[in-house]
């Protein structure tokens, strides 16, 4: 047992505090989070379109017949919560009276309200708390109430939580599990990195977390309310200095990546195959995601894609002004497309290499992309089912018309897609590719050695050593 580490009472029972992070869409399910909460620790079920299963054990696939966005919105959100409850209950069974089973939501995912009040109905008595993030979730604590759980915010900064304190979690402050600190430089998948912060220099999170607590103490809420660091976790003898300080108060640890890599995880085997070829550097923080925020993953080919993309991509006005004065004469119909001289010779030599079809952005600039990619590109915006509260690559918007009001941006993907395809065993090398920066870790730590796979249990030990 590493030393001053001992268990925090959360729902009621005593757990360790370490948290599996929850990983949409379909990368922690029931086998994990079941198997971690067996472990002692705190499971999370993704509640982000989870899977459901046939009579006989098989994923059913989530295939949209709606004929319009919305139709195929409201497909979307019984699929979500058919699979979400079919995972709580599998991994309730599992878990076997220990530890805990959490959910995870994204609050930017679409018709997340009514999903979580779908879920939560159906599994009362088997959830203890719901962690929501990827946005400014001020409803999650009037929803926890109604079905008397939990609600754990994850957010990067005191000053996130103060807004969410201040405007609604006061009034449920009995309810509030804990608060997750995500590192918005260090985590996997979406983070809470602002505008004010800068992508490219990394902040200590001690002294944010510590700020974090004092934020937390000023509005009377006490040391007991862990904490949980989230990102860039790996050995908790890194984190020897933050146990038992009375700077911190309470701090539990989350773990997203690690459990990837275990026998319960479901993640295709590829994917497994993967994470122990990371090295340092290949985990890439972008915003390519049409959520607009910031999100970490794998540096593969997916993302590289993209990546050049955008770097082919000029400026254009619709009549001549200014520096624009060169008519654009490849890529685009008609001769209302203005670009500088320079843009214009290098937009020919894109065109001279295959990427022959300019698209419009919304910020009134062109990407070239080949025939195939427009292709491509146009059915996901037309197939979309409204994963997302606001699209940004398809313009959807999950109330009101269900438009977002602006054009839809080809530089970025179908999200939806990108991770329900890995997730089920389509080439990783083009899709997306969650993962946490300290995922070179596979392939150092001697854990791993000889392409050892442990189990949940295995890995839970282990963790607790200190390693």
């Amino acid at each position: 047992m590493f030393k001053g580490l001992k268990p925090i009472v959360y729902g009621g029972r005593e757990v360790w505090p370490l948290v599996e992070g929850g990983k949409g869409v379909s990368a922690t399910n029931h086998a994990s989070s079941g198997a971690w909460a067996a472990a002692g620790g705190i499971g999370t079920v993704s509640a982000v379109n989870a899977d459901s299963y046939d009579a006989n054990g098989n994923v059913i696939p989530q295939i949209y017949h709606g004929r319009t966005r919305a139709e195929r919105h409201e497909e979307l959100i019984r699929y979500a919560i058919d699979g979400a409850v079919e995972q709580v209950r599998r991994a309730y069974d599992i878990a076997a009276g220990k530890g805990a089973i959490n959910i995870n939501v994204l609050w930017e995912m679409g018709g997340a309200q009514p999903i979580l009040h779908g879920v939560l109905e159906r599994t009362r008595g088997m959830v203890t708390g719901v962690t929501c993030g990827a946005g400014m979730p001020y409803k999650l604590s009037e929803i926890a109430a109604q079905y008397n759980v939990n609600y754990l915010p994850i957010i990067s900064s005191a000053r996130a939580f103060r807004a969410l304190w201040k405007r609604a979690y006061h009034k449920v402050s009995a309810l509030m599990g804990a608060v997750v600190y995500e590192d918005p430089w260090l985590a996997g998948g979406h983070n809470g990195l602002s505008n004010a912060e800068d992508p490219r220099v990394p902040q200590d999170p001690y002294p944010r977390v510590k700020l974090l607590r004092e934020t937390m103490r000023a509005e009377g809420i006490a040391d007991s309310v862990p904490i949980i660091m989230a990102g860039g976790v790996w050995y908790l003898r890194e984190w020897e200095n933050w146990i038992d300080n009375p700077e911190l108060g309470q701090i539990a640890f989350q773990y997203g990546t690690r459990p990837l890599l275990t026998q319960e995880s479901p993640i295709p085997q590829g994917w497994k195959d993967a994470l122990t070829k990371i090295e340092e550097g290949d985990v890439l923080l972008h915003k390519f995601s049409p959520t607009g925020f910031y999100s970490s993953a794998v540096l593969n080919p997916f993302l590289r894609t993209l990546q050049s993309r955008s770097e082919r991509q000029i400026a254009f006005s619709t009549q001549m002004a200014g520096d624009h004065t060169a008519q654009l004469d490849c890529g685009v119909k008609g001769k209302n497309f203005w670009v500088t001289p320079a843009d214009l010779m290098r937009a020919r030599g894109w065109d001279a290499q295959g990427f022959t079809t300019a698209l419009k952005t919304p910020d009134n600039t062109l990407v070239f992309v080949t025939p195939n990619e427009r292709a491509e590109i146009r059915k996901d915006q037309t197939d979309c089912m409204g994963c997302l509260s606001h699209c940004g690559f398809s313009s959807w918007k999950d109330h009101d018309n269900n438009s977002t009001g602006y054009l839809a941006d080809p530089r970025s993907f179908c999200i939806q897609k990108a991770l329900q395809n890995i997730a089920h065993g389509a080439p990783i090398d083009e899709n997306l590719m969650f993962a946490g920066h300290a995922a070179y870790n596979f392939g150092k730590d001697p854990f791993y050695s000889n392409g050892f796979v442990p189990t949940v249990k295995q890995l839970v030990d282990r963790i607790l050593t200190g390693d």
